[in-house]
């Protein structure tokens, strides 16, 4: 079959021709309709992001991925073969740390990929497989940041940084959970703009002096990885307000001033990924018809043109949501 692959110690991407996989037991084989292309596949590439727990040089991309069940090994009951299923995208190893589908093994930029088979989540007959692809990190990756690192409640003020693939999710999932005032900010004009389609309340470019009127936030999100959003998000927080990084600088985190942080009680949190339920509350969305991802792909494109989609997201080319490959 064929696979998009990199290889670690070079950062070199290609699509290649590897043996296709065979369910071992408790393991399905998904044939894969869908997979995301994420900005931490292009972290990967450059070398910003590095796999933790891969054995080996190489690994097969893709932690976005959605399909059917076409294979089942023993121990996995037949009936779930033919289901539509997105794959969550960690697990914890035997030393219950984290890892990652297409980062500590292999994803899914392939047209098929095995998983253990509790790993899987089915999905809406109705629900495209392009949309259904990108929940597993676009989409519950801002959910979990909101609900289980953050807390958010109904009736808080939250600002956005960063309103890209996951941010911009994080505006629509942010007024779901009825927060009183959302604030979008991004450089983008055209991002800004779309922020306000999802339901942001307020749109700003980062030096835009209207921000200051919008003081006494109880939370401010960090999508955008970049350190001098953190000094400008902590500067609106109010008392016990939150800063949630989500996005990577690779740089330190600074705190402008030690005596505003410790007397206005100000709480730093980082978070990474989201967890299995995360995934299930999302489909559960999308089923309610409360979740339209409808607006969230921006271009889907064949796996053989995988390079073309990680040049045009680390170039932000006409600025995508998500690019979705097709195996």
């Amino acid at each position: 079959m064929r696979a998009g692959r990199i290889t670690i110690s070079t950062r070199q991407f290609e699509v290649v021709d590897v043996p296709t996989p065979v369910a071992a037991a408790g393991q399905v084989r998904i044939k894969v309709a869908a997979a995301g292309v994420c900005l931490s596949d292009v972290h990967l590439l450059e070398g910003i992001l590095s796999p933790g727990f891969l054995s080996g040089d190489h690994v097969t991309l893709g932690h976005e991925v959605a399909g059917v069940v076409d294979q089942v090994g023993s121990g996995v009951n037949t009936s779930v073969v033919g289901d539509r299923v997105v794959i969550i995208a960690g697990e914890r190893n035997d030393a219950q740390q984290i890892t990652t589908m297409g980062f500590d093994y292999d994803g899914g930029w392939a047209e098929y990929v095995v998983t253990k088979a509790e790993l899987v989540v089915t999905i809406p007959d109705s629900f495209p497989f392009e949309q259904a692809a990108i929940i597993p990190d676009a989409v519950s990756t801002p959910w979990a940041a909101i609900t289980s690192t953050a807390k958010v409640q109904a009736g808080e003020k939250v600002a956005v940084f960063g309103v890209g693939g996951l941010g911009i999710h994080a505006v629509q999932l942010l007024k779901i959970i009825g927060c009183a005032t959302v604030i979008a900010i991004d450089p983008r004009e055209d991002a800004r703009s779309n922020a306000l389609l999802r339901g942001a309340d307020f749109a700003y470019a980062p030096e835009d002096p209207a921000i200051k009127n919008h003081r006494g936030l109880h939370v401010a999100f960090d999508f955008a990885g970049v350190a001098s959003v953190r000094k400008k998000a902590l500067s609106l927080l109010g008392e016990q307000g939150r800063l949630v990084i989500v996005g990577i600088a690779n740089e330190p985190i600074v705190i402008p001033s030690d005596m505003a942080f410790t007397y206005m009680r100000t709480q730093i949190m980082g978070h990474y990924g989201s967890d299995a339920h995360h995934v299930r509350e999302l489909i559960e969305f999308v089923r309610q018809g409360r979740l339209d991802l409808s607006q969230s792909v921006t271009e889907v494109l064949p796996l053989e043109r995988a390079a073309d989609a990680l040049n045009t997201l680390a170039l932000k080319i006409d600025n995508p949501i998500r690019i979705v490959l097709k195996p």
